[in-house]
């Protein structure tokens, strides 16, 4: 039985998103061939901790963006990393033991800290008992932070993000496009979605940030459109909740309010439109499930790259201010639904449903 350890941190949904793919996907094909653990290290390590530094990360990126954006292109100028993460030597004695205990085959990474702290531990170019797996989890502005590490392959979710580290000297055998890792679920086959019209409504779906303070707003003239039919996902946020629910009783259009749900690949399927962030897992689920997206809010960094993988591909649009994202709609089912037609048809072009299924097929094959 082969024995899989997939390593991800809760900085940003989409390392998370995309650890519970492989983990499903592996599940989904081979049930009993393989033994996966997936760990959070930095949860594991330090708590509470890393909970604060969890806080203060997400309270950077949203509210001083162009701060994380001066620290993420100093992060992808720099070329060796060792060395850096030696503070993390709680950490790196936790994984020493899990080492120990689990003894893998193979070491899947979703986050780039793990892959420099295993060439502190075990020194660059050497030959660990364990074959390492890099996943990227960002399209178009790949960071070098993700590649530039020993690793023995570097998976990309498409093949323009792929020419990021091949420019930069990886070498081609190491370097896999099976796509984003999204749920499995999204492999499955799901409802036809009917063109958006009159008879069959126009949906659009709200997944709104955790942190957008201005999300009602929005929710409110989003409702106030009389030819959509509006979804808005709250997740876990009990005051934004709250928010939603006083605007669905007092306008006059009725909209419908989920919680966190892993339903997502079924709205997303069922919907027309989504609006979000440019989130890396929110854009690929989006285009797994065909659905073309207006990006309303994007971190300068890691989400620039996949703002510009939606507008290059005119799979939707990015609409950075409340009115931008209101035309945006309109635009999209004007004249018999044209503008929306056609990011429907590329869209449908880029999604790989499939992913995390291949991917749980290449480890095995390792």
């Amino acid at each position: 039985m082969k024995k899989i350890l997939i390593l991800t941190a809760g900085y940003g949904e989409g390392h998370n998103s995309a650890a519970r793919g492989i983990r499903d996907g592996l599940r989904k094909i081979a049930p009993d061939g393989a033994h996966v653990e997936l760990h959070d290290l930095f949860a594991e390590t330090y708590g509470m901790v890393n909970d604060w530094a969890r806080v203060l990360y997400m309270g950077m990126i949203n509210r001083t963006p162009r701060v994380w954006g001066v620290i993420y292109r100093w992060l992808d100028r720099q070329t060796d990393f060792v060395g850096d993460f030696r503070v993390f030597l709680a950490l790196k004695n936790y994984l020493r033991r899990l080492l120990d205990r689990l003894q893998p085959d193979i070491i899947v990474s979703v986050y780039p800290a793990y892959s420099h702290m295993l060439d502190e531990m075990f020194g660059r170019n050497a030959a660990p008992p364990f074959k390492r797996v890099v996943v990227i989890t960002d399209s178009i502005s790949v960071n070098a932070i993700w590649y530039q590490c020993d690793a023995d392959y570097f998976l990309l979710p498409n093949e323009v993000s792929a020419a990021v580290p091949l420019d930069a000297g990886v070498p081609a055998d190491k370097v896999k496009t099976f796509g984003f890792p999204v749920s499995p679920v999204f492999a499955q086959p799901g409802e036809v979605r009917l063109p958006p019209s009159a008879e069959h409504g126009r949906h659009v779906l709200y997944i709104i940030n955790a942190a957008n303070s201005a999300a009602p707003d929005l929710v409110r003239r989003l409702a106030g459109l009389p030819e959509i039919q509006l979804t808005v996902t709250v997740g876990r946020n009990a005051g934004l909740k709250l928010s939603v629910e006083k605007i669905r009783q007092t306008v006059t259009q009725e909209f419908e309010a989920v919680d966190w749900s892993d339903e997502l690949p079924r709205l997303l399927r069922a919907n027309h439109l989504v609006i979000s962030k440019a989130g890396g897992a929110t854009v690929q689920e989006a285009m797994s499930a065909a659905c073309p997206m207006i990006v309303n809010h994007v971190i300068p960094g890691q989400e620039e790259g996949n703002a510009r993988y939606i507008m290059e591909t005119r799979s939707g649009d990015v609409a950075l201010t409340h009115d931008a994202v209101i035309a945006a709609v309109q635009k999209a089912f004007a004249k018999d639904a044209a503008l929306w037609r056609e990011w429907a048809a590329n869209i449908s072009q880029l999604g790989r449903p499939n992913a995390s299924l291949d991917i749980a097929q290449f480890l095995l094959s390792l």
